[in-house]
């Protein structure tokens, strides 16, 4: 007879190859745990390789200097504003979907997530036009120097003209995810990605008839690798194989549904500029205390840091799809014990990580630039906010929870004062106050999610989430 553990390891792989089988899953019923691993596992996957596509952007655009890294790290500062509105449009309609697959109402739950892409299409539109209009007074508005304005202003403009499908690829994957099937969401993801790794360094660098485009070519290599994962979520929800299926006549404003969402989005929204807003300040904050060297070493730690937050924010989104589908089948119960489980799983992740990334940031940090002064801020920043993963970790599912339960005002009101009123007075006092310039700044960051964290959790135990109706 097998002994327990080959047992244990048998059901893990017996989850594993379910969970990549990208069939929907009802996960009202039966183990939490294995709902929990079917859904995080592919969210997990889904968000790996947004990870790898950060760093390996990140590693050919350094290549072309430290103004081209800049104009990256501070275009996607800005562009942050247009990912803040797309995941919270995301969440209301993960939100929205799980609860209507939890009642068994797959019809409602298609035209719900019909209704948030009309509401993207004429969110994006007006952002993006303004981007492209004023893309070099924003360059200049977040600190850039004038060469790197004059040399990336293309970038900048090419990103804010494809914004929508940026919008797009992550609203229609939180569809995906709101009815539970999370394998479709990491195909589209995977899809895009691939596709952007693929073009991004022939684009820069040019290959036979394809001529060279420079740091532009990064951006048209991620327009056009997004674009291609857009059709594939589209050609997939058109199709209607499983229980979601997009039709034409659903696209014709259904004003309750519509309400229902911007009641629940806007506040998701805002949660997310708001954190987002944050960083550019901190960004801005990071050039004119330590000008573009500075600036250069903190973006490619920040991606580096991106590349293992993501597979943990993947993991948290399962929170959302269970929190959102029991609640629709009346187990807040389930929910809460659902939330637990996911945070404890996302806890061990992240500080294995920790540990990783504290120890072996300088060879990592070597990979991606040569340049002493912009490797020395990378070491010292990946290492002060690596030391507070275990938090991430923590708050992340908590907030993911919240939104799934369709309850994106907590979170936003948590945000607003642990970002605003607390990680940037706190950044500005060590960096200019104290002259800690850079470090000041890397160091308010785990400060401040550590609270923001510890504050979450607080209030997820009282439990007023489970009374939210959407």
């Amino acid at each position: 007879m097998p002994s327990k553990s080959v047992r244990r390891g048998t059901a893990i792989i017996s989850i594993i190859r379910e969970s990549l089988k990208g069939e929907e899953q009802d996960f009202t019923t039966g183990s939490i745990r294995r709902a929990v691993l079917l859904l995080a596992i592919p969210m997990m996957l889904e968000m790996c390789l947004e990870s790898v596509f950060a760093v390996v952007d990140i590693f050919f655009v350094s290549h072309l200097g430290k103004h081209a890294t800049s104009v990256v790290g501070l275009t996607e500062s800005l562009i942050t504003i247009i990912y803040s509105l797309a995941i919270g449009i995301s969440m209301a309609a993960t939100a929205v979907v799980a609860r209507r697959i939890g009642e068994k109402d797959p019809e409602a739950a298609s035209r719900a997530g019909m209704q948030s892409v009309v509401v993207a299409f004429i969110v994006t539109g007006l952002i993006s036009v303004a981007g492209v209009i004023y893309a070099e007074e924003l360059l200049l508005l977040m600190g850039a120097e004038q060469a790197s304005v004059a040399y990336g202003i293309g970038y900048t403009k090419i990103i804010f003209a494809s914004s929508l499908v940026i919008m797009l690829l992550f609203l229609l994957n939180g569809i995906f995810r709101g009815a539970g099937n999370a394998m479709m969401a990491m195909k589209s993801l995977w899809l895009a990605n691939a596709c952007n790794i693929i073009l991004c360094p022939l684009l820069i660098r040019g290959l036979g008839p394809v001529p060279a485009m420079g740091l532009e070519g990064a951006a048209w290599a991620t327009s056009i690798g997004r674009g291609i994962g857009v059709s594939y979520q589209l050609y997939h929800l058109f199709r209607g194989e499983q229980s979601l299926r997009f039709t034409w006549k659903q696209l014709k404003p259904d004003w309750p549904i519509i309400r229902s969402l911007v009641n629940i989005s806007w506040p998701a929204t805002m949660q997310f500029i708001i954190s987002s807003g944050s960083w550019i300040v901190l960004a801005s904050l990071v050039v004119t205390t330590g000008h573009s060297v500075a600036s250069a070493g903190y973006q490619i730690a920040i991606r580096l840091v991106i590349f293992f937050l993501l597979p943990a924010w993947g993991m948290s989104n399962a929170a959302a799809t269970l929190v959102g589908q029991n609640l629709g089948a009346g187990q807040p119960a389930r929910a809460e014990e659902s939330v637990w489980k996911t945070a404890k799983y996302n806890m061990v992740f992240m500080g294995i990580v920790s540990i990783i990334l504290f120890l072996l940031a300088q060879p990592i940090i070597s990979i991606f630039t040569k340049e002493k002064e912009v490797a020395d801020y990378a070491v010292m920043a990946v290492r002060i906010l690596s030391v507070g993963y275990l938090f991430y970790g923590i708050g992340m599912v908590m907030a993911n929870a919240f939104n799934g339960a369709g309850d994106t005002r907590t979170p936003t009101i948590i945000n607003l004062f642990g970002f605003w009123f607390f990680q940037i007075p706190l950044a500005w006092f060590l960096a200019v106050q104290l002259n800690w310039g850079p470090v000041g700044v890397f160091t308010a960051v785990p400060v401040a999610e550590t609270a923001i964290s510890i504050t979450a959790l607080i209030l997820f135990r009282k439990g007023k989430w489970k009374l939210k109706k959407v």
